[in-house]
């Protein structure tokens, strides 16, 4: 009797600490996603070249080795929305450029639209089923590597179609992240809301930028 009562209140304890993880990360993320659309704004509004957006992407990226590193220290907080802050303004020549499109502002609506619906909706399916992606992992990985070689190969072949398959791909792949990642999360696998955040933000912003692409590529405009 004991040992079930004891084993009902570490389950209850798992969950409690659960909740507040998946509480933690969405609210961070919201916070997040709002930052980037302000540093984003910011960056469209300056006319920052496309050489600016790479060196801030290059910085991001060098700050997510910083965000994981601090992501259990008090100042974890601050390191992720300069790491998501920068990833938001490395994105404002590229929407200044769709937004010079023939209805371009329309395009980067619907990506944003698109992108929210894909990303409430699988993890509204993660959550309500409760059910166990890791074993995904291995296939999302592959998937990843293999899109990012393809990615890069195009750079110098330049095929449009290739480029085409690249996006969706990526946004197959991503999707499926959000699935694992939101498991995760659920089943006690990651316990750290910053790093939890981390990952799905990067999902979602890599699908919303790879969306657009397809967007303009099938409304007959090309960045």
């Amino acid at each position: 009797m004991q040992s079930q009562m004891g084993f009902n209140t570490a389950s209850q304890r798992s969950a409690i600490e659960i909740n507040k993880v998946l509480r933690n990360t969405y609210m961070l993320l919201s916070m997040t996603l709002a930052f980037s659309a302000v540093t984003a704004g910011i960056s469209m509004a300056m006319g920052l070249s496309h050489i600016a957006a790479l060196v801030m992407t290059l910085a991001a990226f060098g700050l997510l080795f910083v965000v994981h590193k601090q992501a259990d220290k008090a100042n974890g907080i601050y390191w992720i929305f300069a790491f998501t802050g920068l990833m938001g303004a490395s994105l404002g020549p590229m929407l200044n450029a769709y937004a010079s499109m023939p209805g371009g502002g329309a395009l980067i609506m619907q990506a944003l639209g698109g992108t929210a619906l894909i990303f409430f909706a699988l993890s509204a399916y993660a959550l309500t089923s409760k059910k166990d992606f890791s074993f995904m992992g291995g296939f999302l990985m592959v998937g990843l590597i293999v899109a990012v070689i393809a990615s890069i190969a195009n750079i110098f072949l330049g095929i449009p179609a290739l480029s085409l398959a690249v996006s969706a791909a990526i946004i197959m792949v991503m999707s499926g992240l959000i699935l694992f990642d939101t498991s995760r999360i659920i089943h006690g696998g990651e316990t750290n809301y910053i790093r939890a955040t981390v990952s799905l933000y990067l999902n979602i912003y890599n699908i919303f930028v790879h969306l657009l692409h397809l967007l303009a590529a099938l409304s007959g405009n090309d960045d």
